[in-house]
């Protein structure tokens, strides 16, 4: 299939961009890497009638550490920032994730506030961004806004973002101190999406654990580490608990045979 007719335009300045949201609202889409766009629109699953570029605006296309956070604007790219976060101690859960996210050349392209714009259950950097306890900036011409994930992300491809509102950048936290960082998934080909992905976060004796491609978006839990036992009856509470469903590609109960044994191994490996 072919995508509907629309109309294109290249914003040169972060305003320029705000202004046409404003305009268009709901008949527009932010085009950054188009990744997960370009799909849509030929699935004719989204017909706006405008396609913003903001790819070659300077204002978004910044990447700052200061205050304890890693900011990203909306037009950095996710290898730009996989070559920041690899073999440095920033964001070691994002330089764990990013092997597993696609493939190079579309990391090459696709951007980081693209995915977590699009929202996908069972993508890494929603995952990442829930569990390290990200945070979403939000501009519009009436106003600045800041949630976290757990705010902004609200079901299936369903955020809190209005349709005057551009996803201006997305933080995530440094890696905080006497804290071990790990990140595994399981899916049918290097580089589709998660079955199950786990991200997980050890700091002394809990866990903060955020589980993706099971739930209708990233889930995140504190579990005890008191106990092996205690720690696997948690889980398989867990895998129970996010109603997992049967699907094409896996069963219900496998995804919570993953939640159980892939968390366990995760966070034996983080604790050794």
């Amino acid at each position: 299939m072919k995508p509907v007719a629309f109309d294109y335009i290249r914003a040169e300045s972060t305003d320029e961009v705000l202004q046409l949201l404003e305009e268009y609202g709901d008949d527009a889409r932010i085009l950054a890497g188009g990744q997960s766009l370009m799909a849509a629109l030929n699935m004719r699953l989204t017909t706006p009638r405008v396609l913003i570029d903001i790819s070659r605006v300077k204002q978004l296309s910044t990447m700052r550490v200061s205050g304890g956070w890693l900011t990203l604007g909306a037009a950095v790219t996710q290898n730009a920032v996989e070559m920041i976060v690899r073999g440095q101690s920033t964001v070691p859960l994002l330089a764990q994730a990013f092997p597993h996210l696609g493939h190079f050349q579309t990391r090459n392209r696709g951007t980081v506030c693209g995915s977590i714009a699009h929202a996908d259950p069972s993508a890494e950097l929603p995952l990442c961004l829930a569990t390290l306890g990200g945070k979403v900036q939000l501009r519009s011409r009436r106003r600045k806004r800041s949630l976290t994930a757990e705010q902004f992300f609200q079901g299936v491809l369903t955020t809190a973002r209005e349709p005057d509102e551009l996803i201006e950048s997305v933080k995530f936290p440094l890696a905080a101190e006497k804290t071990r960082y790990g990140f595994v998934e399981v899916s049918m080909r290097h580089g589709d999406f998660a079955l199950v992905a786990l991200a997980a976060a050890v700091s002394g004796d809990e866990v903060r654990l955020g589980v993706g491609g099971v739930a209708d978006r990233p889930w995140v839990e504190t579990l005890p580490l008191s106990s092996a036992e205690d720690l696997k009856t948690a889980l398989q509470e867990l895998g129970w608990k996010l109603n997992a469903q049967n699907d094409q590609h896996a069963s219900a109960r496998y995804r919570r045979h993953l939640v159980s044994t892939l968390g366990a191994k995760l966070v034996a490996r983080l604790q050794d």
